[in-house]
């Protein structure tokens, strides 16, 4: 016999389907669910691939800055302005001789830009607003293009009120692929380092006079040198955006050689160390050094915005990386480093006294050469009280009103970096390598090339570039506080003619 279902029997059926999908979504969105704020940071971006009119592989990414909230670790919770979403932004890697097309999108209530830390970009692509393009808008965009002409580590950020953005996380790795590797490497890590002011009882950001946003050039220091303070309040130290227990350890395999390319996108110096494992530091500043020797036990110490690759053959024994910065907020990291199949390995801190590697007395390069300089020009780097507030000053002088550096194409520029104050300066010159020739006036035998280099109290540099990069670029110290304080000044090509007209009165750290 046929059963019959009638319409309250259909009903019935229908109103238990949905009441399963509706627990099934339920339960699927609460196990699988992926918001931003517990993402990882600096995942590799994807490309759009294809050629452009000369036939050159053109790459393509979109880079959305936005607000959003990001989690630390567990129990830290912090408000953040992150390039599409993350902390770090996504990792963006090329090849040289790739052209490179990046969109930035501005999705925030407040203006921002992309500037390429490190990277030989045509000065129409540095991104400092007011020196080489307007500020992006809310709402608005804009096109970064240019060729990927060398190779090496680098890293982009935000160049709009620098000294805030980057600290609340606008940065992201730029990696740029040799065309031809000359050695190997069974696996690579790029690791980016970070500080942050947290309320340890809340978990949150902390802030000053109810506000998140801390103006930190306007801070009383009158009872404090600047950087005892800031070693104070910076007591969360993050990789990749994380601290704590959410540190993802470095899986390896004995045998393997790693290459680890770190990052410092903070303004303190971090102090690594890779506990008894012998390694080579093999690049400076994106720029490969040569012959270099194997170490062990040494301290690395990473500038602000420096950057340092270093390489190891993976032993049977797993280790950790980590800091010895002498600070409450380097006991709050520990990168472990995990050997596959080594399941007894316990990770912990080694606060022992080391010895700090020396770039100058690293290796010995043949290839230095000093060479006959047209320009030569000295500054000294020091704080000066103005309208009650500390300062940061070049020969005496604050932006805008610091000294301009002219230049021509083809000149050959020496500058002498004295510091004449209290507080580490990493000064960072846009657009150009330069090369270390003497320190504390004792000549450098080694061909050490960089983008950005630390001058400690007490210190001098000569340092020269060739001026092959025509354009109108910055050069200040990327404490960005101190930036934002007064230590910037620029180089001005006399030959260089700008589409965009550059207002130095406006432009800002």
């Amino acid at each position: 016999m046929k059963k019959i279902i009638n319409k309250w029997t259909l009903l019935s059926i229908a109103a238990l389907l949905v009441a399963g999908i509706i627990v099934s979504v339920f339960i699927y969105n609460s196990k699988t669910k992926v918001t931003t704020e517990n993402k990882e940071g600096g995942q590799f971006a994807t490309a759009k691939v294809s050629k452009d009119q000369q036939g050159r592989t053109l790459k393509q990414f979109t880079v959305v800055a936005k607000e959003t909230k990001w989690l630390l670790d567990s129990d830290i919770k912090v408000n953040v302005l992150a390039y599409d979403g993350t902390v770090p932004g996504k990792t963006i890697q090329v090849k040289q001789g790739d052209r490179v097309q990046i969109k930035l999108k501005n999705e925030m209530r407040e203006p921002v830009s992309i500037h390429w830390h490190g990277y030989p970009v045509p000065n129409a692509m540095d991104g400092v607003p007011d020196i080489t393009q307007d500020p992006v808008a809310p709402g608005k965009s804009f096109m970064y293009d240019f060729i990927a002409t060398v190779p090496g580590t680098y890293f982009y950020h935000s160049h709009f009120d620098s000294s805030n953005q980057m600290d609340r996380g606008l940065y992201g790795a730029f990696i740029v692929l040799p065309k031809q590797e000359t050695l190997k490497y069974d696996r690579e890590y790029v690791l980016t380092l970070d500080e942050w002011m947290i309320d340890k009882e809340t978990g949150r950001e902390m802030n000053m006079e109810g506000s998140a946003n801390m103006d930190h050039a306007n801070m009383d220091h009158s009872n404090m040198d600047h950087d005892e303070m800031m070693n104070k309040m910076y007591n969360v130290y993050t990789v990749n955006g994380k601290t704590g227990s959410s540190v993802k350890p470095i899986i390896v395999k004995k045998g393997e050689r790693v290459r680890i390319r770190f990052i410092n996108a903070g303004f303190q110096t971090h102090k690594i160390h890779l506990q008894d494992q012998e390694f080579q530091v093999i690049a400076s500043d994106g720029n490969n050094i040569k012959n270099p020797a194997v170490i062990k036990n040494r301290i690395i110490a990473i500038g602000a915005s420096e950057r340092y690759d270093i390489s190891f053959i993976a032993g049977e024994n797993s280790f950790a990386i980590d800091l010895h910065d002498g600070t409450a907020g380097a006991k709050t990291l520990l990168i472990p480093v995990q050997v596959e199949g080594d399941n007894k390995a316990v990770f912990k801190s080694d606060q022992s006294q080391l010895p700090t590697w020396d770039m100058v007395n690293y290796n010995k390069d043949s290839t230095y050469q000093s060479g006959d300089f047209q320009s030569s020009y000295i500054l000294r780097l020091n704080t000066k009280m103005e309208n009650g507030e500390q300062v940061y000053t070049i020969n005496g002088k604050t932006w805008p009103n610091t000294d301009q550096i002219p230049v021509k194409s083809g000149e050959k520029v020496k500058i002498k970096l004295i510091n004449e104050g209290k507080s580490d300066h990493p000064m960072h010159l846009h657009g150009h390598t330069f090369q270390v020739l003497t320190k504390n006036g004792k000549p450098v035998s080694e061909n050490i090339k960089k983008d950005t280099l630390v001058v400690k109290p007490g210190e001098t540099y000569e340092i020269g570039f060739t001026a092959n990069n025509p354009g109108h670029w910055m050069f200040h110290c990327h404490d960005l506080h101190h930036a934002a304080a007064g230590m910037m000044t620029d180089v001005k090509y006399s030959d260089y003619q700008a589409k965009y007209q550059p207002n130095r009165n406006k432009a800002h750290e």
